[in-house]
C-alpha cells in the first residue's frame, strides 16, 4: 500500500544526479530500492488498478521505468536515470509514439499527465486533418481544458506553423509533440498516501483526451499536399 514518497527519495535522486557512477550507486542501492523503486511501484499498481476497473476498454498496460539507462544511448551521460516514472498505455508499440498516461518523479519536481512525446509526423498530420474535417469534438475538449487550472497543454511546436484553425485550436494544430501536464514541487501530497487520489483523479479527467488522440491511429492517412 502506497504511503507516500519520503524526503529520502528526493535526496537519492539529487545524489544520483551529481554522482552518476557505478560506485556511488552500488553504495546507495538499498536506498534506491527502498525509498524510490518500492513506493513508485506501489503507486503505479494502485493507480493502474483504478484505471483498469474504470476504463477496461482502454486496454492499458503498466510500465515502470528502470534506473539503468540504455548503454547504447548514453550520449555522454552517466549510466543511471535521475528521474523515474511509470506509464499506462496500449501495449505492443513504441511508447513515445502513442498516447500514454504517466507519472514522473525527479529531484526538483513531480509531474503527471497524458500525451505523446515522440509521435510520428503521420500521427500529427492525422490530427490536423481531423481538425480540418470536424473541429467540434476537439473544440469541446479544448474549452473543457481552459476551464480548469491543473493541466497545461505542452509540447514542442513547429518552427513554421502548419495552419491557423482559429485561436482555440491553434495550439493543438501546430505542435509536433503534445501533452497535458500537471507539474508540482517536491512537497505536500508527494509525501502522503493521498497522492494516489490526486493522480487517479487527474487521469480520469484526461481520459477523453487520451481516447481522442488514441483514435487517430484508425484515421486514414491525409492526402499529401
Amino acid at each position: 500500500m502506497f504511503q507516500g514518497f519520503s524526503q529520502g527519495a528526493v535526496d537519492f535522486l539529487w545524489g544520483i544526479r551529481f554522482n552518476n557512477e557505478r560506485s556511488w550507486f552500488l553504495a546507495h542501492k538499498e536506498e534506491y530500492l527502498t525509498l524510490v523503486d518500492a513506493p513508485l511501484r506501489q503507486l503505479a499498481a494502485q493507480v493502474s488498478q483504478v484505471m483498469e476497473e474504470e476504463f477496461p476498454r482502454l486496454g492499458l498496460e503498466l510500465k515502470v521505468s528502470r534506473i539503468y539507462r540504455d548503454a547504447r544511448r548514453l550520449y555522454g551521460r552517466g549510466p543511471y536515470k535521475d528521474h523515474m516514472w511509470f506509464s499506462l498505455r496500449r501495449p505492443g508499440e513504441h511508447e513515445g509514439a502513442i498516447p500514454c498516461f504517466y507519472f514522473e518523479i525527479a529531484p526538483e519536481y513531480y509531474s503527471y499527465g497524458m500525451g505523446c512525446y515522440d509521435p510520428t509526423p503521420l500521427t500529427m498530420a492525422k490530427l490536423r486533418a481531423r481538425i480540418d474535417r470536424d473541429p467540434k469534438p476537439l473544440e469541446k475538449l479544448a474549452r473543457r481544458l481552459e476551464k480548469q487550472e491543473e493541466f497545461v497543454l505542452e509540447g514542442a511546436e513547429y518552427k513554421r506553423p502548419k495552419g491557423d484553425p482559429g485561436p482555440l485550436l491553434y495550439p493543438w494544430y501546430n505542435r509536433r509533440q503534445i501533452s497535458l501536464s500537471s507539474d508540482h514541487n517536491c512537497e505536500g501530497l508527494l509525501f502522503q498516501p493521498e497522492l494516489v487520489g490526486q493522480v487517479t483523479e487527474g487521469f480520469r479527467f484526461l481520459a477523453p483526451y487520451y481516447q481522442y488522440l488514441n483514435a487517430l491511429a484508425a484515421d486514414p492517412p491525409p492526402p499529401q499536399s
